[in-house]
């Protein structure tokens, strides 16, 4: 695979904030295959919250590392300004968020501060470096499907928002910031609505991946019950790793726009969890049952991207479709619930059992 350049004929930098999250770590495999030169902003932590990278990681003494990571946080606009000036990159993606909906509505200001005033004090360390340097950076906002809320679906670019959450309103306002800096500054800005999207580096608190986890666990017997909240609730679930080339897709169009990027296709929890138990051979409704605390106080119903720009613009279709997904990613828990069977038989570790 060739290179792809930069100015001055470098390898192209992309600079991720979110790097160590699900697509920071699939988006930074697409573009190390990509000949980039990629470099990440994480926080700083008493642990190390780097596992999704462990895999791509090379000393960076060695001459080879293609992947750097800098202690920043989106909270922080000095640390900003400053890592976009010393890296000079040719690409920003706007990953990093506060992004459960359900930790929102009980962490409103920081959600607020993370994920709308994180994205608008980026996006003016990118207008000050261009107008400083003159040179040109291209710069994605991870969106969210959790924008439209109550809106009828299907939804697509032209869809009006009505967030229900204190991050959907908060994604909305880094929509409209990123939408301003392009008018305003000619700033080359996209937004990626992404609808949902999932893989086996999704966190353990969302309900996919908390759902697939149990389903591990159940069918080792290390774990007897599941607790969910509204089984009605419809989403649509995508691959988190078909995602991330979407992303990079809008940044090598000639002008910035808007996209929707989704599987046009809808499932609610209650036939995730059918596909989810079904594929090991169980009946979810033995395991399952309903905890009130798992409602939020503005419940989404229906959420179903109308992906039409992006497929014929980009050139973008999703590869991985829904019982794939969940097969995937069971796949990966029941493993990792036999790892962990072996260590609870032999006394290192506790079962952690759930009744």
């Amino acid at each position: 695979m060739g290179e792809i350049e930069g100015e001055g004929g470098e390898l192209r930098k992309a600079l991720i904030t979110g790097i160590t999250g699900q697509d920071g770590s699939y988006l930074t495999e697409f573009l190390l295959k990509k000949n980039y030169e990629v470099h990440g902003i994480i926080r700083r932590s008493s642990n190390f919250n780097t596992q999704r990278l462990d895999h791509l990681y090379i000393d960076p003494h060695n001459s080879q590392a293609r992947m750097k990571l800098h202690y920043g946080d989106l909270t922080d606009a000095s640390s900003l300004r400053k890592w976009v000036d010393a890296i000079c990159p040719d690409e920003v993606y706007n990953l990093a968020a506060q992004s459960h909906v359900g930790v929102s509505f009980e962490n409103p200001d920081y959600t607020a501060h993370v994920v709308a005033t994180g994205t608008l004090s980026l996006l003016e360390a990118v207008r000050i470096h261009v107008q400083t340097t003159g040179r040109k950076i291209k710069y994605y906002q991870a969106g969210s499907s959790e924008m439209y809320g109550s809106t009828p679906p299907p939804q697509n670019e032209d869809t009006p928002f009505h967030p229900r959450s204190p991050y959907a309103a908060s994604k909305v306002a880094a929509h409209w910031y990123t939408v301003n800096y392009r008018e305003a500054y000619g700033l080359f800005a996209c937004n990626g609505i992404l609808f949902n999207h999932e893989s086996p580096r999704r966190g353990e608190n969302f309900v996919t991946r908390k759902i697939t986890r149990a389903v591990g666990r159940i069918k080792t017997g290390l774990q007897n019950k599941l607790y969910l909240g509204n089984l009605k609730a419809s989403r649509d679930w995508g691959f988190s790793g078909d995602y991330v080339e979407a992303m990079w897709l809008m940044l090598q169009q000639d002008e910035p726009d808007d996209y929707v990027v989704a599987t046009d296709d809808s499932h609610t929890v209650e036939e995730f969890l059918e596909e989810a138990f079904g594929y090991v051979g169980l009946n979810w409704k033995d395991y399952v049952n309903i905890d009130p605390r798992y409602f939020r106080p503005a419940e989404v119903d229906n959420l179903r991207g109308d992906s039409t720009k992006a497929r014929k613009l980009l050139k973008w279709a999703p590869k991985v479709n829904f019982k794939q997904l969940v097969a995937m990613m069971v796949d990966n828990d029941l493993d990792l619930a036999k790892r962990e069977k072996v260590l609870v038989d032999a006394g290192y570790i506790d079962s952690r059992q759930q009744l």
